[in-house]
């Protein structure tokens, strides 16, 4: 009787590594995807943006195909829903774009704290398009989102002016692209997604290439842009394997931490601190979208794409 015990405390406690592990793994994705989204605001000032998406895609299909066809060979081809995974990478294709543009003319941390309300927006337009019951606290948490949206941007200012439609615009289609994952989930495999983003949103951005490639000016903004691709490669398997080991209502409050890790790409890089009332509204989308997000996932199990270009 005695052995029971002790081989309950040494269940929890391999259950308890798992989930820190995936804890950690998840820090380390969000961390990848804040080196991605500090590169490529870098890469804007010189490398065209269509040019830079295609190079961020192309390096994720190639690097997700060496890896995980000679471990999973045609069943990682295999699936009953062709069309949605096509549609499914064109709306990343265009987030990636509008995330490009975005940044631009937004600091890395106000960008992201705004591209992390899109569980919320998800939240609308399960409420307005799939008629799905939504409760008085979903509704309180969407309005505080929204609140803290319009703090940062400040709209009238002279802040960002006409700017702010794209990150509003992009919020929307990865909203688009969060429904739509949430529907393949119940019935894909989740390297089989991953392995059809990456491949049509290549196939799509190479037919604008001809039209916009052009020499860079060293072979730093080669590295550069390898940094992207190696960044959002690994960001997504990181957080493959983080779902593997924990719950996604455990770990999705976690991506919120995205925001200090751009703060401190912005801070770094480009001596760049959010205002005080910029923090009062990234603190209100980080408490009301890891409150909401944790709520969608525990609803649904399915987790929520974290923000990244």
């Amino acid at each position: 009787m005695s052995a029971v015990p002790g081989a309950v405390k040494s269940t929890r406690d391999i259950a308890s590594e798992r989930i820190l592990a995936g804890i950690g793994l998840v820090l380390l994705a969000v961390a990848c995807f804040a080196t991605l989204d500090t590169a490529t605001k870098i890469s804007v000032t010189a490398v065209p943006i269509l040019m830079g998406v295609w190079f961020r895609y192309a390096f994720q299909a190639v690097a997700t195909t060496a890896v995980l066809l000679p471990l999973y060979g045609t069943s990682l081809l295999r699936t009953a829903h062709p069309r949605y995974h096509v549609l499914r990478g064109a709306l990343l294709l265009v987030t990636s774009v509008l995330a490009f543009l975005s940044l631009q003319y937004m600091p890395l941390a106000e960008f992201t704290a705004i591209v992390l309300i899109a569980p919320l927006v998800v939240t609308l337009l399960a409420a307005t398009t799939l008629k799905e019951h939504v409760s008085v606290l979903r509704w309180t948490l969407v309005s505080g989102g929204f609140v803290g949206t319009l703090v940062i941007l400040r709209p009238g200012g002279s802040s960002y002016s006409w700017a702010i439609l794209l990150p509003i615009g992009l919020v929307i289609t990865n909203a688009w692209f969060q429904v739509l994952t949430s529907k393949l989930a119940q019935t894909e495999n989740p390297l089989t997604m991953h392995f059809y983003t990456g491949w049509v949103g290549t196939l799509i951005a190479s037919c604008a290439l001809p039209f916009v490639w052009s020499a860079l000016p060293g072979w730093q903004w080669w590295a550069l842009l390898c940094l992207m691709g190696l960044m959002g490669t690994v960001g997504h398997f990181m957080l493959i394997l983080a779902y593997q080991r924990a719950p996604a209502s455990t770990l999705t409050p976690y991506l919120y931490s995205q925001i200090a890790f751009a703060m401190l790409g912005g801070w770094f890089m480009f001596s760049h601190i959010p205002d005080q009332v910029s923090l009062i509204g990234m603190g209100m989308i980080a408490v009301c979208g890891a409150a909401g997000a944790w709520l969608t996932v525990r609803e649904r199990r399915v987790p929520i794409e974290p923000a990244e270009t």
